[in-house]
């Protein structure tokens, strides 16, 4: 399958979807499209899923009619993603023409901050 990364997925998520052909917004010199604008140029070039991270794209967009598919994932953090990556590459391999599927963790990691002990 030709997969497409929109501009909020970290591309090091690519080496996990092997036997597919995947691209990013920027590679294919779509950074500056709106969603909608990039979800009908990467239908025209003929991808068959993209990968987003925003999780409203669905909501913005009418996906009615669409032969891409779409896979929204519930965080666009790297260090969370990586620690699972089964649910993305099954959504991946599992796609078909106009499907949606909202995939891995819906909230994002938070820092832990050091406090001085109390003396």
């Amino acid at each position: 399958m030709r997969v497409i990364f929109d501009h909020n997925v970290p591309k090091q998520l690519r080496q996990f979807l092997v036997g597919h052909e995947v691209k990013t917004a920027r590679e294919m010199a779509w950074a500056a499209l709106t969603n909608g604008e990039l979800l009908a140029a990467a239908e025209g070039a003929g991808f068959d899923v993209m990968v987003s991270g925003d999780k409203n794209l669905v909501y913005q967009q009418n996906l009615t009619g669409r032969k891409l598919a779409l896979v929204v994932l519930g965080t666009n953090s790297w260090k969370r993603i990586k620690l699972d990556t089964g649910p993305v590459v099954t959504a991946v391999a599992g796609a078909t023409p106009g499907s949606f599927q909202r995939v891995g963790p819906e909230i994002e990691l938070t820092r832990k901050h050091n406090t001085p002990q109390e003396s």
